[in-house]
């Protein structure tokens, strides 16, 4: 069934997605996600909330590679999303939305490759996300970053609603590996 309302959308994404993440396989780093942590850089992660793919495993994959991992820090839906130093063991903070996130003094970083949560993507690997628009906005600020999606094969549907201002991903990473765009038909 195409849904072209993306409330709707959201909705049954999120209540599919909720139902796997209880039986999900992890997300381990595919090569062709290896294969793009050269030369060495930044990679924005994020912390899974429940029912969202956790990238743990790739951000490990980055530290070990000798990247730097930065995660997101929110305060307010107006404000851009900063993206901020954290290795493993820095404490977290509890921020807006149920987001955990690093001390708002921790340092700015400029990521080269973004990870991001979504709810649904399609072949064309536009994003449905939680609505607030900060990834969208993120990247619009930052044109050249590499953008990933973190999702289950499960959260993949035949087509995402699209508005002028969403920007779509480079690839995504599921239990199965990466995917591709498609080409445009």
């Amino acid at each position: 069934m195409l849904l072209t309302d993306k409330a709707t959308l959201r909705a049954r994404m999120r209540t599919d997605r909720l139902a796997y993440a209880a039986v999900a396989p992890p997300i381990i780093p595919p090569a062709a996600f290896l294969d793009r942590l050269r030369p060495l850089g930044i990679l924005a992660s994020y912390t899974a909330m429940t029912g969202e793919a956790d990238p743990a495993l790739l951000a490990q994959a980055a530290l070990r590679a000798g990247y730097r991992v930065a995660l997101p820090h929110v305060t307010t839906r107006a404000a851009a999303m900063r993206f901020l130093a954290w290795q493993p063991g820095d404490p977290l903070v509890d921020g807006p939305f149920g987001l955990r996130q690093p001390a708002a003094d921790a340092p700015d970083l400029l990521p080269d490759i973004i990870l991001t949560p979504l709810l649904a993507f399609d072949s064309r690997l536009n994003r449905l996300g939680q609505g607030a628009g900060f990834y969208d906005r993120a990247f619009a600020a930052l044109p050249t970053v590499l953008r990933i999606g973190v999702a289950w094969s499960i959260q993949r549907t035949e087509a995402v609603p699209v508005d002028p201002w969403d920007v779509p991903l480079h690839g995504v990473i599921d239990e199965y590996g990466w995917n591709n765009p498609e080409p445009s038909r």
